[in-house]
Protein backbone atom coordinates (compact mmCIF):
# COMPACT_ATOMS: atom_id res chain seq x y z
CA UNK A 1 0.00 0.00 0.00
CA UNK A 2 1.19 3.68 -0.93
CA UNK A 3 1.77 6.04 1.97
CA UNK A 4 0.12 8.82 0.85
CA UNK A 5 0.90 11.14 4.06
CA UNK A 6 2.52 14.37 3.01
CA UNK A 7 4.05 17.03 5.03
CA UNK A 8 1.80 18.68 7.95
CA UNK A 9 -0.83 20.67 6.20
CA UNK A 10 -1.45 18.44 3.37
CA UNK A 11 -4.62 18.06 2.75
CA UNK A 12 -4.14 14.19 1.25
CA UNK A 13 -5.73 11.57 2.91
CA UNK A 14 -3.40 9.37 4.80
CA UNK A 15 -3.24 5.59 3.59
CA UNK A 16 -5.31 3.02 5.00
CA UNK A 17 -2.44 1.40 7.07
CA UNK A 18 -1.46 4.01 8.84
CA UNK A 19 -5.16 4.54 10.33
CA UNK A 20 -5.82 4.97 13.86
CA UNK A 21 -9.41 2.99 14.70
CA UNK A 22 -12.65 5.72 13.60
CA UNK A 23 -14.06 7.59 16.33
CA UNK A 24 -16.59 6.35 19.04
CA UNK A 25 -20.16 6.06 17.18
CA UNK A 26 -22.12 9.15 16.98
CA UNK A 27 -19.25 11.37 18.11
CA UNK A 28 -20.27 13.81 15.19
CA UNK A 29 -22.49 15.50 17.89
CA UNK A 30 -19.41 16.54 19.90
CA UNK A 31 -19.01 19.21 17.00
CA UNK A 32 -22.35 20.40 18.39
CA UNK A 33 -21.82 20.48 22.23
CA UNK A 34 -23.89 18.01 22.71
CA UNK A 35 -23.19 15.52 25.42
CA UNK A 36 -22.68 11.74 23.87
CA UNK A 37 -26.42 10.27 23.53
CA UNK A 38 -27.79 7.63 21.61
CA UNK A 39 -30.07 7.78 18.60
CA UNK A 40 -32.98 7.73 20.31
CA UNK A 41 -31.77 10.84 22.91
CA UNK A 42 -30.89 12.62 19.35
CA UNK A 43 -33.84 12.15 17.69
CA UNK A 44 -35.53 13.46 20.55
CA UNK A 45 -33.45 16.87 20.03
CA UNK A 46 -34.12 16.89 16.27
CA UNK A 47 -37.77 16.82 16.69
CA UNK A 48 -37.63 19.57 19.53
CA UNK A 49 -35.29 21.28 17.60
CA UNK A 50 -31.35 22.04 18.77
CA UNK A 51 -30.67 25.15 20.17
CA UNK A 52 -28.91 27.39 18.64
CA UNK A 53 -26.13 27.43 20.73
CA UNK A 54 -25.62 23.90 18.80
CA UNK A 55 -25.39 25.96 15.23
CA UNK A 56 -22.28 28.23 17.02
CA UNK A 57 -20.70 24.96 18.92
CA UNK A 58 -20.68 23.53 15.37
CA UNK A 59 -18.99 27.07 13.72
CA UNK A 60 -16.38 27.20 16.47
CA UNK A 61 -15.67 23.68 16.41
CA UNK A 62 -15.35 23.40 12.53
CA UNK A 63 -13.86 26.98 11.64
CA UNK A 64 -16.08 27.01 8.54
CA UNK A 65 -16.97 30.57 7.60
CA UNK A 66 -20.71 31.18 8.90
CA UNK A 67 -21.68 31.65 4.34
CA UNK A 68 -20.03 28.08 4.11
CA UNK A 69 -21.88 26.98 7.52
CA UNK A 70 -25.18 28.00 6.44
CA UNK A 71 -24.77 27.04 2.72
CA UNK A 72 -23.99 23.49 3.69
CA UNK A 73 -26.73 23.71 5.90
CA UNK A 74 -29.17 25.39 3.90
CA UNK A 75 -30.44 28.19 6.19
CA UNK A 76 -30.29 31.83 5.31
CA UNK A 77 -28.98 34.48 7.30
CA UNK A 78 -32.37 35.85 7.59
CA UNK A 79 -33.28 32.67 9.18
CA UNK A 80 -30.38 32.47 11.39
CA UNK A 81 -31.02 35.65 12.72
CA UNK A 82 -34.68 34.56 13.33
CA UNK A 83 -33.27 31.33 15.40
CA UNK A 84 -30.77 33.34 17.18
CA UNK A 85 -33.51 35.38 18.85
CA UNK A 86 -35.95 32.48 19.65
CA UNK A 87 -33.25 30.39 20.98
CA UNK A 88 -33.75 27.41 19.18
CA UNK A 89 -33.34 25.39 15.31
CA UNK A 90 -36.51 24.21 14.09
CA UNK A 91 -36.81 20.13 13.62
CA UNK A 92 -35.58 20.40 9.30
CA UNK A 93 -32.62 23.16 10.12
CA UNK A 94 -31.68 20.59 13.08
CA UNK A 95 -31.18 17.49 11.33
CA UNK A 96 -29.36 19.50 8.26
CA UNK A 97 -27.15 20.71 10.90
CA UNK A 98 -26.30 17.05 12.38
CA UNK A 99 -26.29 15.85 8.74
CA UNK A 100 -23.02 18.58 8.52
CA UNK A 101 -21.62 17.60 11.46
CA UNK A 102 -21.11 13.84 10.66
CA UNK A 103 -19.99 14.64 7.12
CA UNK A 104 -17.40 17.47 8.90
CA UNK A 105 -16.61 14.85 11.44
CA UNK A 106 -16.16 12.03 8.76
CA UNK A 107 -13.97 14.25 7.04
CA UNK A 108 -11.57 14.97 10.17
CA UNK A 109 -11.39 11.55 10.76
CA UNK A 110 -9.90 10.98 7.20
CA UNK A 111 -7.23 13.36 8.37
CA UNK A 112 -6.94 11.65 11.83
CA UNK A 113 -8.48 14.67 13.22
CA UNK A 114 -6.97 18.02 11.50
CA UNK A 115 -9.52 20.19 10.88
CA UNK A 116 -7.67 22.42 8.84
CA UNK A 117 -7.22 19.54 6.12
CA UNK A 118 -10.75 18.38 6.51
CA UNK A 119 -12.05 21.63 6.00
CA UNK A 120 -9.85 22.15 3.11
CA UNK A 121 -10.51 19.34 1.32
CA UNK A 122 -14.49 19.49 1.66
CA UNK A 123 -14.32 22.65 -0.44
CA UNK A 124 -11.79 21.31 -3.04
CA UNK A 125 -13.09 20.06 -6.16
CA UNK A 126 -13.04 15.85 -6.52
CA UNK A 127 -12.66 14.37 -9.21
CA UNK A 128 -15.00 11.37 -7.44
CA UNK A 129 -17.77 14.52 -7.40
CA UNK A 130 -17.65 15.26 -10.87
CA UNK A 131 -15.23 18.13 -9.89
CA UNK A 132 -17.37 19.55 -7.37
CA UNK A 133 -16.57 20.13 -3.75
CA UNK A 134 -17.62 17.97 -1.50
CA UNK A 135 -19.48 20.76 0.80
CA UNK A 136 -21.42 21.79 -2.21
CA UNK A 137 -22.86 18.24 -2.68
CA UNK A 138 -23.13 17.19 0.92
CA UNK A 139 -25.95 20.06 1.30
CA UNK A 140 -28.45 17.45 0.33
CA UNK A 141 -29.14 14.29 1.46
CA UNK A 142 -28.18 12.26 -1.09
CA UNK A 143 -24.99 14.09 -1.82
CA UNK A 144 -23.99 14.04 1.49
CA UNK A 145 -24.51 10.36 1.34
CA UNK A 146 -21.96 10.22 -1.80
CA UNK A 147 -19.43 12.43 0.00
CA UNK A 148 -19.50 9.77 2.84
CA UNK A 149 -19.15 7.41 0.30
CA UNK A 150 -16.22 8.87 -1.43
CA UNK A 151 -14.55 9.12 2.14
CA UNK A 152 -15.63 5.45 3.02
CA UNK A 153 -13.30 4.83 -0.28
CA UNK A 154 -10.58 6.74 0.75
CA UNK A 155 -10.03 5.38 3.51
CA UNK A 156 -9.96 1.67 2.42
CA UNK A 157 -7.32 3.10 -0.19
CA UNK A 158 -10.18 2.39 -3.03
CA UNK A 159 -9.61 4.20 -6.35
CA UNK A 160 -13.01 6.75 -6.67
Amino acid sequence: MVDRTKSKGSTEPKAAATRRKGPARNSYILLLGLKAVQTSELLKHIKRGLGYDSWENFIVNTDLRKEDAANLVQISPRTLSRRKAEGRLHPDESDRLIRAARVFALASELFDGDVESARNWLKAAQPALGGSAPIEYASTDIGAREVESLIGRLEHGIPS
